[in-house]
């Protein structure tokens, strides 16, 4: 099996409107860096990504399947308004980490009502395609310890 690797990359991350979501290329940025085969990103990134080296640049669209899933309308549910217990003020757009037989999840305020609030557990850019300008910066052998934590040191 081939050592895993550490690949830094700058990215531009943009949606199907062309809107500009997040990127490392932005002043005092670092690249983003992440451990091949650790789910550090998502799925339809990385399958693009491998083998590349450094001094690479690519576009590349990610269906929702291989980005952060399609959006699940079971996610979004009312709760009571006494499950935000001490909190001041609650408005739509707020995110909270709610605890879940899943472990903890995060959530979004959709609406806020007299006596519930409907929450959005989908990853905010669950079913949307991601459009990704990226630039292979670096890529280097991984160490023993980011291999055995999982991650990118």
């Amino acid at each position: 099996m081939a050592q895993p690797r550490v690949v830094s990359i700058h990215y531009t991350l943009t949606n199907d409107q062309g809107e500009e979501l997040d990127s490392s290329r932005v002043e005092g940025r670092e690249p983003l860096s992440y451990l091949e085969g650790a789910q550090n990103i998502v799925v339809g990134l990385e399958s693009a990504l491998n083998e590349k080296v450094a001094g690479e640049a690519m576009k590349v669209s990610v269906a929702p399947a291989e980005a952060y899933g399609e959006k699940n309308d079971e996610l979004v549910q009312p709760v009571p308004l006494s499950a935000f217990e001490g909190v001041e003020s609650i408005e739509p757009g707020m995110q909270f980490q709610a605890e879940t037989p899943n472990g903890p999840q995060v959530v979004r305020v959709i609406e806020v009502g007299d006596e519930t609030v409907t929450i959005d557990a989908n990853h905010p850019l669950a079913g949307e395609t991601l459009h990704f300008d990226v630039e292979v910066v670096e890529v280097r052998d991984a160490t023993d310890e980011e291999q055995e934590h999982g991650h990118a040191h």
